[in-house]
Order: structure tokens, then sequence, then C-alpha cells
């Protein structure tokens, strides 16, 4: 039943087109104030105390660097970085998007940020250079992932502050991965230009 209450209160939430956040929000404390006897007090307490980790400083520092990164025209200098690595390879525009969201993943911690950044750029320059629409977004989404597995990342601060882990650990632990997802990512970018092309380069960069 207690499912039931909080799924009615929270659909007309947002059907309305409230964000989710506000919705599941607004959602939890309905229920709190109209069907249980906990203090809304204790809420506020608890909210605050979740959040009152040193290590959670690291979240908005890195959202900060994102956007410095994105306006302060770094994003394109890793870019030309990484098309003057991988550039006249065959599909190398596309590579180049991997390579440099991986860059960019190092820097900033975040996948969205990873996305907007090289996206913006790199996604009209692929499109004017031959590539498909579905493959340019493709590249650029899934190299965008990146930013929450190559550290430092956003995501594993937040799972090591949620679960008492080392952050340090979790840092490690994704190097690997990470460059190895890279290699991947432009491996299946090369092969699908050479693909699409019918096993000519067309899209150079």
């Amino acid at each position: 039943m207690t499912s039931v209450n909080i799924l009615l209160l929270l659909l007309p939430l947002m059907a309305v087109g409230m964000p989710v956040a506000v919705a599941l929000g607004l959602t939890v404390l309905t229920f709190m104030f109209l069907f249980t006897s906990i203090p809304l007090e204790s809420v506020a307490l608890k909210m605050f105390t979740g959040i009152e980790k040193f290590e959670m400083m690291a979240i908005p520092f890195f959202i900060l660097a994102g956007n410095f990164l994105t306006h302060g025209g770094v994003a394109r200098r890793m870019i030309n970085f990484a098309t003057s690595m991988v550039g006249h390879l065959c599909g190398g525009l596309g590579m180049s998007a991997v390579v440099a969201c991986a860059i960019f993943a190092a820097v900033s911690g975040s996948s969205a940020a990873t996305v907007v950044a090289i996206g913006s750029i790199l996604i009209p320059a692929m499109l004017k250079q031959g590539f498909p629409l579905r493959f340019s977004a493709g590249v650029v989404a899934s190299a965008g992932g990146l930013g929450i597995l190559i550290p430092p990342s956003i995501v594993m601060v937040m799972y090591a502050v949620s679960t008492d882990s080392s952050i340090g650990a979790l840092f490690m632990a994704g190097v690997i991965p990470g460059i190895l997802l890279t290699v991947m990512l432009g491996f299946t970018t090369w092969w699908q230009a050479r693909k699409h092309g019918q096993g000519h380069c067309i899209y150079m960069s």
C-alpha cells in the first residue's frame, strides 16, 4: 500500500512537467507528512548531515573546471591535439572525438560536460566532413560515457562517499578500463568509417 501511495503522489507531479528531482522530493515530503509520524525537522537535519563531508567538495570543483574548459577555449585545444594524433587515419575526425572525450573526461570528471564541450564543436565538423548525423552523435555520446570511468569521476566520488569506500582506490581501478574502452571505441569508429565508406577512407579529417 505504501508503494501505491507514493506512485499516486508521484505520477501527477511528473505528468504536469515538473522536474524529476523536485517531483521526487515533494512526493517524499508529502508522504512523510500525511502517512507517517516522522517530524519534518529530522528530514532537513538528515539532508545537511548527509552532505557534511569534505570529499563532496570535489563535485562542485569538477563542475567548475568543466565550465572553465568549455568556455575558456581549452576544449578546442584538446580537440586540436587529438586531431594531430589520429586525424590522419580513416575516420580521423570521429577518432579525434573519442580521444578528445577521453582527455576532457580526465579533467572534468563529468560525462555530461564532456558531451557538451566536445560534441558542440566536433559534431558540426563531422557533419561537414560527410559523417552521417546518427554516426556523429553516436560517437560523441558513447565516448562521453568515459567521463564516469576515467578518473577523476564525479560518480566515483559520490559512490565512495555513500559507501565509505576509498576514492583513491576507485580512481586507480578506473584507469586501465578507461584506457581500454577508449581504444575499443577508437577502433570501432575506425571500423565503422571504413564500413560506411565501402572499404575506402572517405571520412578524412
